[in-house]
């Protein structure tokens, strides 16, 4: 699920507009090229995406094998909801679909014409999913993924925009309609809790449905720059983190937040929950946060590589970590 974060990365990896997507080229090197997202599927296995459309099934030996991908478009985020049935989505605006444990993966979506990523991607089950991406993309499938139908969701607009976007509909219908495909904030993360959806993303963007992203509202804004996850902790609370070292604590579902110290200054890409109630964050330049107190204070454990942590999964008792230099494998849970 997860992103994003190099955001210089993501671009200059992006595949040029109306190219024929070209399958990913298997190479011994890609354990240790970027990886920005990462799942524990089932606690059987652990798929990984990243750069060049690199997928990688990993066991809990550690040991990893590269699965053919039919693109090379940069892979953002992805999601299982079974040991067979999962999606990525990435650059691009692809989506990937796998039914056998992601062994192969066929293309359903393809549109490099856009020059817009997708980020994270999320299915409550084999039918019904949701991708998001830069922009205010937005794309829903109630049948697997056979068929995306885009969305606009423009209730997540500041208000003066709403104002603006209704001036112009009135005025320009053909300026309203291009004018609506490029005014939204950037859509970073989706996440499912239960019977709500959240959603956080560019300008300060929270927000939450609870008819699976059919109608949304927006939370109050708390900080006007980027979030890039929110999570519920194991007591029930809720953790927003983003850019600049800044992350959020609500003990109401969200209202109000509470800011809460963090020590450092870096993007914040990750929050994971693990089994034994420790909060771990990730961040960049080599940053990691731990929590014992559901989210209240952090203890900073720096990466000495001092690279990007982008995202993590609890995985045989270990924290398994997609990082700009690949696979990491931490020995953080106590």
């Amino acid at each position: 699920m997860r992103i994003i974060l190099l955001v210089l990365l993501f671009f200059s990896l992006s595949s040029q507009a109306n190219e024929a997507p070209k399958p990913s080229i298997s190479s011994k090197l890609s354990i240790k090229s970027m990886l920005l997202d990462i799942e524990n599927v089932n606690d059987e296995f652990v798929i990984a995406v990243g750069s060049r459309g690199h997928i990688l099934k990993i066991n809990s030996k550690e040991q990893w094998q590269q699965m053919q991908s039919p693109v090379q478009s940069t892979l953002t985020a992805v999601d299982f909801v079974s040991a067979t049935h999962g999606w990525a989505v990435g650059h691009d605006s692809v989506i990937l679909h796998t039914s056998d444990g992601g062994i192969t993966w066929q293309i359903q979506q393809y549109l490099p014409e856009q020059q817009k990523p997708l980020m994270d991607v999320a299915f409550k089950n084999k039918e019904e999913g949701i991708a998001i991406g830069a922009y205010g993309l937005f794309y829903r499938t109630t049948d697997g993924g056979n068929t995306w139908q885009r969305e606009y969701h423009t209730s997540l607009l500041l208000e003066e925009d709403k104002q603006y976007l209704e001036e112009l509909k009135r005025e320009d219908e053909q300026a309203y309609l291009e004018e609506r495909a490029s005014i939204l904030p950037h859509f970073n993360r989706i996440i499912l809790d239960g019977v709500t959806t959240y959603m956080v993303g560019e300008l300060g963007l929270i927000a939450k449905s609870n008819d699976f992203g059919k109608s949304w509202q927006r939370f109050e804004e708390i900080y006007h720059g980027s979030f890039y996850d929110l999570a519920r902790t194991k007591q029930g609370n809720l953790i927003a983190v983003g850019l600049r070292g800044n992350s959020f604590r609500s003990v109401e579902n969200g209202a109000p937040w509470q800011p809460v110290e963090t020590g450092v200054t870096a993007l914040l890409n990750n929050i994971i929950q693990s089994s034994t109630e420790q909060i771990f964050v990730l961040g960049n330049n080599g940053t990691l946060l731990i929590s014992d107190d559901d989210g209240q204070t952090y203890q900073l454990v720096s990466q000495e590589d001092g690279k990007a942590l982008l995202s993590g999964t609890e995985f045989k008792g270990q924290l398994f970590v997609a990082s700009e230099v690949g696979l990491k494998v931490l020995q953080v849970i106590k």
